[in-house]
């Protein structure tokens, strides 16, 4: 998933590819699996030995519920906009404050930009901040683990502060009486 940019011979032009799941294996620590062909679309400019990519990308994410744990699949989308600049030019200047231009600026190495670095970190930063399998989710009983999904249990749902418990006992002890 390799981006030659020796044979770009123009100032522009357009890059589309569909990658298929396949070429992004599934990990144990991933926060998700691609589940769609990834459509990824983008122009390309060059300026020099720096090249701005400006496009997008979608495909369809298989995401466990933050919630009940469930696996469900969600389309995602993803706009980005990021400057390629020569990984001879990182010269690692030492401690310095982070502008925005940094957060948009990547490097690449031998004439060549890994698509799949740049798709990867694209689904990342679209995922959501907690999955949820659908928005009225119930989750998971705390003390049995039963999906409220799916069924109820018959677990207490009454919840008492233990920071508390030491005041509760001396209404007990006093019968209520002050």
């Amino acid at each position: 998933m390799l981006l030659d940019l020796s044979q770009m011979r123009e100032a522009r032009a357009r890059i589309e590819r569909a990658i298929e799941p396949s070429q992004f294996p599934a990990a144990g620590d991933e926060a998700y699996r691609v589940e769609a062909p990834v459509d990824l679309a983008f122009d390309l400019f060059k300026d020099g030995r720096q090249f701005h990519l400006v496009g997008g990308l979608q495909t369809t994410l298989g995401l466990s519920c933050s919630r009940c744990l469930e696996e469900y699949t969600q389309p995602v989308g993803a706009d980005f906009d990021l400057l390629y600049v020569p990984h001879v030019e990182n010269t690692g200047e030492g401690e310095r404050e982070i502008e925005d231009d940094d957060l948009t600026t990547a490097y690449y190495r031998d004439e060549q930009i890994d698509l799949g670095q740049l798709v990867r970190e694209q689904l990342y930063l679209a995922l959501p901040m907690k999955p949820l399998c659908r928005e009225q989710c119930r989750g998971l009983c705390p003390e049995c683990g039963t999906n409220l999904n799916t069924g109820d249990c018959a677990c207490a749902r009454e919840w008492a502060d233990p920071r508390l418990a030491a005041l509760k006992s001396l209404l007990h002890k006093d019968n209520g009486k002050v």
